[in-house]
């Protein structure tokens, strides 16, 4: 039985881990961030698997734990004394035929996202990825007429600090 359980969780999360490195990428500032907090993500599916019920879909609840997870880890980290990521300050030659116009806006983008408190940024990363409000609210625990209010103020927030 424990075997079956197993090969399900695997079937189940590999047709779905792309929802996990974007948290992470929501959530890290750099790539050994990222791998540490992907493989805390898959620990809490993993031990929390056998309490899914099905109610919801499996990518819903695998939304939603590793929003949960991501966001508790941040706010642990957040206590700790913050030391500089030397990697934001690494010299880049470009190509003149390169065009790093949509990296520059991601980057942005992704840097407004990271200003915004722990709800507000999975409303925005879920609102990315494409989710209904119907879903969204299911994902957050909260009503789906209190995601769209707080979605529009998320997006308010993010035009602020995109366009100063």
């Amino acid at each position: 039985m424990k075997k079956e359980l197993e090969n399900k969780f695997l079937t189940d999360f590999e047709a779905n881990q792309n929802i996990v490195h974007k948290v992470c990428r929501i959530y890290t500032t750099n790539q050994e961030a990222h791998n540490d907090l992907f493989q805390e993500i898959t620990i809490q599916l993993w031990k929390n698997y056998s309490k899914f019920r099905g109610d919801a879909k499996f990518s819903t609840w695998m939304y939603r734990v590793a929003l949960n997870t991501a966001i508790s880890l941040y706010r642990k980290s957040t206590r700790n004394i913050k030391t500089q990521d030397f990697t934001d300050y690494s010299f880049k030659i470009k190509a003149e035929e390169y065009d790093d116009t949509e990296e520059v806006q991601l980057k942005a983008l992704y840097g407004a996202i990271r200003k915004l408190n722990d709800i507000d940024k999975a409303l925005i990363f879920l609102y990315l990825e494409d989710k209904p409000y119907k879903e969204i609210s299911e994902t957050l625990g909260i009503s789906e007429v209190n995601a769209r209010v707080k979605m529009n103020r998320a997006k308010d927030k993010l035009k602020k600090v995109l366009n100063p």
